[in-house]
């Protein structure tokens, strides 16, 4: 049976999503767009406290949320996103962002995970957020609102976390969410979807920069220089059977979502990715701007249905790593400064 072994400072993260659209229906038993906002966000509120649930946030802004780890707890608004910096171990909070003067087309309800073993309690985590929002709906005016349930878990390491003198390290089957929530009593409704996928983000630096530049003996502008790097990655890609990728580098934040879920969309800072994981044909994307030179370079791997064995996603992962390690052998990154961070992904989501 497949295992991939993680360096003993990876990091395990999840949240819980759910969306309400806010319809007229909806907003038609309440007096104006302020009462409305108040009195759900706190009976949003009261249900996660009766559940135990402190990490909650009611978002009324149309931002899309993106939740991150960083030591301290911090909260950053864009243009389009709600960024949620904090560490699991120790942060919690409680909080509702709307402007009596906007009216959101959907309410997005945030839930935090807490403690130190994140991937153990997932299901329990899971089936607390669950109670929390069906009370919710039950509590709602209109019957015929409905909730989109999204469920993010995230693990994150340095590829070469060795090089850097971290030695230990845990062998992981990475199974999939559905068989781990079915051994812990957490059943998922019969419709679902799910996404597994690994997303690697090198920093566009003068390392990586003059890299490609040896490599193609050429000028260092980014139209040459992230076709050089397409060419290369996705070289990789093919190598190691994985039919599924993309290359991002215009600027924005990739999201990752199932075709059957959401349909591909384009911001000022995100590129909303759409794939379709039972097609057995590759599926190669790359985006960029000639005259763009982007801080960030994000490199995506999507498990196609074929890739989940009995168990797990080890077996992709190894595939992702070897990529990894092969493309940065081919551009002589120097692997003991070079941070080279793999975040694994893997997304349910359902109607509840």
């Amino acid at each position: 049976m497949h295992k991939v072994y993680l360096p003993q400072n990876a990091r395990s993260s999840q949240y819980l999503l759910a969306e309400l659209p806010l319809c007229n229906e909806l907003l038609s038993h309440y007096p104006d767009l302020i009462s409305c906002y108040q009195a759900l966000s706190q009976s949003f509120f009261q249900h996660c406290q009766q559940q135990g649930l402190h990490h909650c946030y009611f978002i009324a802004n149309d931002k899309v949320p993106v939740v991150r780890y960083l030591p301290e707890a911090l909260t950053v608004q864009t243009q389009d996103q709600m960024l949620f910096f904090y560490n699991p171990s120790y942060h919690e909070g409680q909080q509702a962002y709307f402007d009596s003067q906007y009216r959101a087309r959907k309410i997005s309800l945030l839930l935090l995970s807490a403690g130190d073993e994140i991937r153990t309690h997932a299901a329990t985590f899971h089936n607390a957020v669950r109670q929390a929002l069906l009370g919710f709906r039950e509590s709602l005016p209109s019957l015929n609102a409905g909730l989109k349930l999204r469920d993010h878990q995230h693990i994150g390491y340095d590829l070469f976390a060795r090089q850097k003198g971290h030695d230990q390290s845990y062998g992981y089957k990475m199974r999939a969410v559905p068989k781990r929530y079915e051994s812990r009593n957490c059943l998922l409704p019969a419709q679902y979807h799910q996404m597994n996928y690994a997303v690697i983000s090198l920093p566009f630096n003068r390392q990586l920069r003059q890299a490609l530049t040896l490599e193609h003996e050429t000028l260092a502008s980014s139209s040459v220089l992230v076709p050089a790097l397409e060419q290369l990655f996705f070289q990789q890609v093919t190598a190691q059977h994985l039919k599924l990728a993309a290359l991002v580098a215009d600027g924005r934040t990739p999201l990752v979502r199932n075709f059957q879920s959401d349909k591909e969309h384009v911001s000022k800072e995100l590129r909303l990715l759409s794939f379709d994981t039972s097609n057995t044909d590759p599926m190669l994307q790359c985006y960029w701007q000639p005259e763009l030179c982007p801080d960030t370079v994000h490199l995506l791997l999507i498990a196609d249905d074929s890739q989940l064995t009995e168990g797990g996603y080890a077996r992709f992962l190894q595939r992702v790593e070897e990529c990894m390690k092969q493309l940065v052998r081919k551009l002589m990154l120097n692997t003991e400064k070079q941070d080279v961070q793999i975040r694994f992904h893997q997304h349910i989501s359902y109607w509840l």
